[in-house]
């Protein structure tokens, strides 16, 4: 089994809904962002996925967020924009992106809000 990695970031604002606490707030972060794609075979030029291409289609969705308050994105005009629900959105929107790799399954998503506190996302 292989597994790769490749980092992207955005910088947005958001505010917690509900929250007690600094983060009711509107504050911004810096956040990294950590895709993973796993696969049991390579293709004819032994890859799995050619990395420019897994990080175009994650800056893709980067771009919607990047320099963004979240909370006026679908779906955080309806869920807060917590670390954990940017991890599922980012891993649910990038699914869709990699149908066309039958032999690529994206494994997890991990949405970093700062050097130390950081949220994954992965189908169990």
């Amino acid at each position: 089994m292989y597994e790769l990695m490749i980092e992207t970031g955005f910088a947005s604002a958001h505010q917690l809904r509900g929250y007690k606490g600094k983060c009711e707030n509107l504050h911004g972060h810096n956040w990294k962002v950590q895709v993973y794609v796993t696969t049991e075979k390579l293709n004819e030029i032994d890859i799995a996925i050619d990395f420019h291409e897994l990080k175009r289609f994650a800056n893709e969705l980067m771009s919607q967020l990047d320099h963004k308050c979240l909370n006026e994105i679908f779906p955080f005009t309806e869920i807060n924009p917590s670390s954990e629900n940017i991890a599922k959105w980012i891993f649910e929107s990038l699914k869709k992106k990699l149908t066309a790799h039958h032999d690529v399954t994206l494994s997890a998503v991990t949405v970093w809000e700062s050097e130390t506190a950081s949220a994954t996302y992965y189908e169990g």
